[in-house]
């Protein structure tokens, strides 16, 4: 008789599983002891080995086997279900820590990773990063700097539930995929964190940190890899940054000639030289 482990042992997670599994494995050894019983008892009676006549002796062991047998498998397999419980949960639980940043709360880098694989169109990547993050941590202390983080991070997992995901990407840089909507309403909703973020400030420690947010964000496309979407998001993030923080580019706003005014040259020559690296990939 084989047994499925998989099958019969089920999702330990739940206690009902393990008297369900504690009934399925005592009435298997039970069953199993009285077919034993009954195979051997025939040929100890042959041998005139039995002490009472053959059919005395097997509705004896049958008994025997269902009641004493019954017993005994059913506290083993008690034990052993509750350790197995004990092992699932344990289990679920470090591969919950393993995913999870242990600060913010939010996925962390390579649980993001893993989600950005199952994006299916009609999204887009918004990577956020807290404005002068270095200064804030030095003014106020790093204890301030991590109730920012924190709140931050409440914020964000407020505003991407359902399907779409928030995730801490290293220090005071996130990520978001931002599902659902037209492209114009995508960004809208990543515009309406970044104001809520900066019309909230932290208070921590007897501090109030104010503080801003910028983000850059890209669309995902079918026949455009996920390295690329991060990349044009990044790109975005760091235009933002340049032009004074405090704001959310998308990757087709391109360079305006209004910003090139407000840039340093080094940061247009920068954006230029990305530009036609893209370019000359897609030829």
């Amino acid at each position: 008789m084989r047994i499925s482990l998989q099958a019969e042992l089920g999702d330990f997670r739940d206690r009902r599983a393990i008297y369900v599994f504690a009934l399925k494995m005592s009435f298997l050894a039970v069953t199993l002891s009285s077919i034993v019983i009954v195979l051997l008892l025939p040929p100890l009676d042959w041998g005139g080995l039995m002490p009472v006549p053959l059919a005395h002796g097997v509705v004896y062991g049958v008994l025997l086997s269902w009641l004493i047998g019954g017993a005994v498998s059913s506290v083993l397999s008690l034990i052993a279900g509750h350790a197995m419980h004990q092992l699932s949960v344990s289990r679920a639980e470090f591969e919950q820590l393993s995913r999870t940043d242990v600060l913010s709360g939010l996925l962390n880098r390579r649980a993001f990773t893993e989600a950005l694989e199952q994006v299916d169109g009609n999204a887009c990547l918004a990577i956020f990063d807290v404005d002068r993050f270095k200064a804030i941590n030095d003014r106020f202390g790093h204890a301030c700097g991590d109730s920012v983080i924190v709140a931050v991070s409440a914020i964000l997992a407020a505003a991407f539930g359902g399907h779409s995901v928030a995730a801490r990407l290293g220090g005071e840089e996130f990520g978001a995929i931002v599902v659902g909507g037209s492209q114009e309403q995508r960004i809208e909703r990543v515009q309406s964190v970044c104001a809520r973020l900066a019309g909230h400030p932290v208070v921590a420690d007897d501090c109030v940190v104010a503080l801003t947010v910028s983000a850059g964000i890209a669309e995902f496309e079918p026949a455009r890899s996920n390295e690329a979407v991060y990349s044009a998001a990044d790109k975005a993030l760091y235009l933002a940054k340049a032009l004074g923080r405090n704001r959310v580019v998308h990757e087709n706003d391109g360079l305006h000639p209004g910003w090139r005014r407000r840039l340093p040259e080094e940061a247009v020559a920068a954006h230029a030289m990305n530009m036609d690296c893209d370019e000359a990939r897609l030829a």
